[in-house]
């Protein structure tokens, strides 16, 4: 009996050592994450790649300047404009979109692949400049790049792959550098990732923007068991709840020893991006169903004259992907209302079709197949309540399911 007890702790030390060597090979390490390199902008660069880093500019838009290195008092640098100091190193990355529909993305082979059906988080600081000039496609000439941009990251097996829109950020419009930390789950096996500077969508005109990238960390593995994707919050230090408990004399001693740090030219924040939990207002229903059918979703909601979908609008969409995704026979059509205080027609129609074709978009980058999803803007065409009071001009402003085919 004792010997079967050795053996039992000995296997289980085994099992830990062997638990402990997985996990730790869970995480994926990047090259070159911060983005260290020669201070340049990118139409002096003659090698057009970053360390670490694949230039997709060479394969999307072959025209274009690659994305630029800041960082140090160079003659290069000068040229930018560019008044944000490093987060962390000597230098950082900067990538434009263009109002020539062209836009920049860097690409890396990963140390390990992401794994479908694993859970993952990622960091990176985030930042636009106030000023940043850079040059047109081609050379033609330069331009002031100051509109905020999103940052996308995109899964996929080839360099500069976009399988699968792993998660994006909201509009970087601060010239303070924040953490960014996005988790995701792939919905395949991946062995490159990409990080791509986009236009925030939807949009009616693409413009010159940019975003500044710099200290992006490991790709670790981490449960499952939350759903992930789109709040914002500031966390705070954790230690802050034991100086809570002190008495004020103590707190006072702790919190001088505890908190003591060298003081940085920016000061970061971090931003969490995670999805909260559904409500289930929907209650979608196949059985109920029928071809032409139309739902109403409700509990989504738009900034005011605008295409951004509010935070607590993602519970309700969430309903609509989980049911398009459980039942991937059915097609559908979003169909955008407006109410009808504006009294452009052309307004309310591109506005309309904006509003719809961001939930569209949504959906897509979820997972769901772009030939699944159509999309149209009504306008103030098609009122179901009247205009006259604010509870029917928020009835008339929605979006709609439209059940196309089934099966």
């Amino acid at each position: 009996m004792q010997t079967i007890k050795i053996i039992q702790k000995a296997s289980l030390a085994v099992c830990f050592f062997f638990t402990l060597v997985i996990t730790q090979a869970q995480d994926i390490y990047l090259k070159n994450p911060s983005f260290e390199d020669r201070a340049h902008y990118g139409a002096s660069n003659n090698n057009s790649s970053i360390k670490g880093w694949y230039d997709c500019g060479q394969i999307n838009f072959p025209s274009a300047t690659p994305p630029d290195i800041h960082g140090g008092a160079t003659r290069d640098t000068a040229y930018w404009d560019n008044e944000v100091a490093t987060a962390h190193g000597k230098t950082y990355l900067g990538m434009v979109v263009r109002d020539s529909e062209s836009w920049e993305s860097v690409s890396q082979r990963l140390s390990t692949p992401l794994r479908v059906g694993r859970c993952y988080t990622f960091s990176i600081y985030l930042s636009r400049s106030s000023t940043y000039n850079s040059r047109t496609i081609g050379n033609i000439g330069e331009a002031s790049f100051t509109t905020p941009a999103v940052l996308r990251i995109w899964g996929g097996n080839g360099y500069c792959g976009d399988s699968q829109l792993l998660s994006e950020s909201l509009p970087v419009d601060h010239s303070e550098w924040k953490e960014y930390v996005f988790q995701f789950e792939p919905n395949a096996d991946y062995t490159v990732i990409t990080l791509e500077a986009f236009y925030k969508t939807p949009l009616l005109f693409p413009y010159n923007g940019h975003i500044l990238l710099d200290n992006s960390s490991d790709i670790e593995i981490v449960p499952c068991e939350e759903n992930f994707l789109v709040y914002t919050k500031e966390v705070r230090d954790p230690r802050e709840k034991i100086l809570k408990k002190m008495p004020a004399h103590k707190a006072k001693a702790k919190k001088q020893k505890i908190f003591k740090r060298e003081v940085v030219e920016n000061q970061v924040d971090t931003v969490i991006y995670k999805r909260p939990k559904k409500d289930n207002v929907l209650a979608l229903d196949r059985k109920k169903m029928r071809r032409g059918q139309k739902i109403r979703i409700d509990h989504l909601y738009f900034a005011a004259d605008t295409t951004t979908i509010n935070e607590e609008s993602y519970g309700v969409l969430d309903e609509v992907y989980e049911f398009l995704n459980t039942n991937d026979d059915i097609k559908i059509e979003l169909g955008g209302h407006t109410n009808g205080v504006p009294r452009d027609h052309d307004y309310c129609d591109d506005l309309s079709e904006a509003r719809a074709k961001a939930v569209a978009d949504y959906l897509i980058s979820r997972g769901i197949e772009l030939q699944r999803i159509s999309y149209k803007g009504y306008g103030k065409r098609k009122p179901i309540a009247s205009n006259g009071s604010e509870k029917g001009r928020k009835k008339n402003q929605r979006v709609e399911i439209k059940i196309i085919s089934m099966g």
